[in-house]
């Protein structure tokens, strides 16, 4: 059934959305939060990262299982449970009184956030299928508030901590949950799925322990460092697990990820892209935020409008590359356009210093990597979940996830490590001058230049990919072989 004669599918598109933006918010909203929440609840600073890695973990290291689980009992049910329950821990979190009860609290979301976050992408890919061009505006439209929704959380953050409190960064959830699941009844219509089969429990296993080693891991690289027990014990042994997980899933009969889903060439470009661009993106949600804080004395609501032209921009380079470019050229010369246009921005941002202004320094930077990760997010997202089976569309939604997630944990360990070893690096070289204000605020621009031409590299890497992995051409349509679709 082609997408064409899917009744209201754009405000099941909307529906879908808005789920998106929900997950994406949470990454960085909280953030924002997470200063005032530590001085109302009265918790640690060591403490205060678990709000963050809690999160972080329980989603990264469930989103296969999660994945599997839309396949085998139905994208639309994974969906509305996955939505109330994350808009359920919200509002727990929000009325925490100590910080126990708000790390469950997060532990708790990322877990729901890992059954939706591929519901919501493999609702799409299955509400668009077929038609070329609708699926590419609508991929264009999912794109964009992938892309744009941990600038939007920076915004939002600021505005309800500021004006309301703490507290409704956690509580407004709801609210978008309520007018979600009310849509999901209304509009989402799932494919009937295939006969179901077992779900692989060792696999389950393998996969769940190997992603949260890795994240777990790589979320003590940012402060204990690299060599740390804490930071290598981990990743070695989630990489090896991981590893192991590949070869059991080579041998079982329901494997929990057939590798054909990750082999495929479009596929893995586009998940090797969008782990690299969620890598790269941290340099500027965090950096540029550091500088916005720490140079220009930017209040958090005036930071987070300053992204606003990047939001525009990701948004407007998602959809007007999905509906224009991608059906007619295919994701090849899309995605290495947006990956380069996102490593000249970050180029751009290595000429900041002291003397720099927003409007000057920072915005023509900001449009250039909003215009390209627009370009990357969309697509890129297209292209991972075309072609796969009726049954593997929840498990090819998740692995872009993880792509994403993973990415901006490397994000937030190494450039928050590097940027550090820079700033020391420079003040040990300018000992004797090492308490002037002048010499400290150079320290700290060596560090964020350093981070933005590791990220720009990133962004050409991603460019070199790209070029290399995609097939030339449009993405090939296949054949809707699927069931109908049921309510």
């Amino acid at each position: 059934m082609k997408s064409d004669s899917v009744p209201n599918r754009w405000l099941a598109l909307l529906v879908l959305s808005l789920a998106q933006l929900t997950v994406i918010l949470d990454s960085t909203i909280v953030n924002i939060a997470l200063p005032t929440a530590q001085r109302d609840l009265a918790f640690s600073d060591s403490n205060r990262q678990w709000i963050v890695t809690g999160y972080a973990l329980a989603f990264g290291s469930l989103l296969l299982l999660g994945g599997r689980l839309c396949d085998l009992y139905g994208r639309k049910r994974l969906f509305v449970i996955g939505m109330i329950g994350f808009a359920a821990t919200s509002a727990l979190g929000g009325a925490a009184s100590g910080f126990t009860l708000l790390l469950i609290a997060r532990i708790a979301q990322g877990g729901f956030a890992a059954a939706l976050a591929p519901a919501a992408l493999s609702m799409v890919s299955v509400t668009f299928a077929g038609n070329a061009a609708e699926r590419g505006r609508a991929f264009g439209v999912f794109g964009a508030v992938s892309g744009a929704g941990g600038a939007l959380g920076l915004l939002l953050g600021g505005v309800l901590t500021q004006n309301l409190s703490w507290r409704w960064c956690l509580y407004v959830n709801v609210v978008i949950a309520v007018l979600a699941v009310a849509g999901a009844w209304l509009f989402l219509r799932d494919r009937a799925r295939p006969p179901r089969t077992r779900l692989d429990l060792a696999g389950t296993v393998l996969a769940l322990l190997g992603l949260f080693g890795l994240v777990y891991g790589l979320g003590n690289a940012a402060t204990a460092g690299w060599t740390a027990l804490v930071t290598l014990g981990p990743v070695t042994l989630g990489v090896l697990l991981l590893l192991a997980f590949v070869l059991f899933e080579r041998r079982v009969t329901h494997p929990l990820l057939p590798l054909p889903v990750v082999l495929d060439r479009d596929r893995g470009a586009s998940y090797l892209t969008i782990g690299i661009s969620g890598t790269g993106g941290f340099a500027v949600f965090l950096f540029v935020t550091y500088y916005l804080a720490d140079t220009l004395k930017f209040t958090p609501v005036q930071s987070g409008l300053a992204f606003l032209p990047m939001v525009v921009l990701i948004m407007g380079g998602a959809i007007v590359s999905g509906a224009a470019l991608l059906p007619r050229v295919g994701p090849r010369p899309v995605v290495t356009a947006g990956s380069l246009l996102a490593a000249t921005g970050m180029a751009l941002l290595t000429g900041l210093d002291a003397g720099s202004t927003y409007t000057s320094g920072v915005l023509p930077a900001l449009l250039i990597i909003g215009l390209g990760l627009g370009m990357i997010f969309g697509p890129g997202q297209n292209a991972a979940t075309t072609g796969v089976s009726p049954g593997e569309t929840g498990v090819a939604s998740a692995m872009a996830n993880i792509t994403q997630q993973v990415g901006g944990s490397i994000g937030l360990a190494v450039f928050s490590s590097l940027g550090a070893t820079a700033t020391t690096r420079y003040l040990t070289a300018h000992a004797a001058t090492a308490a002037d204000p002048a010499t400290l605020a150079q320290a700290t621009f060596a560090g964020y230049h350093l981070v933005f031409w590791i990220a720009a590299a990133l962004f050409l890497a991603a460019a070199l990919l790209a070029a290399g992995l995609y097939r030339p051409g449009p993405l090939a349509t296949r054949p809707d072989t699927e069931p109908a679709l049921t309510p």
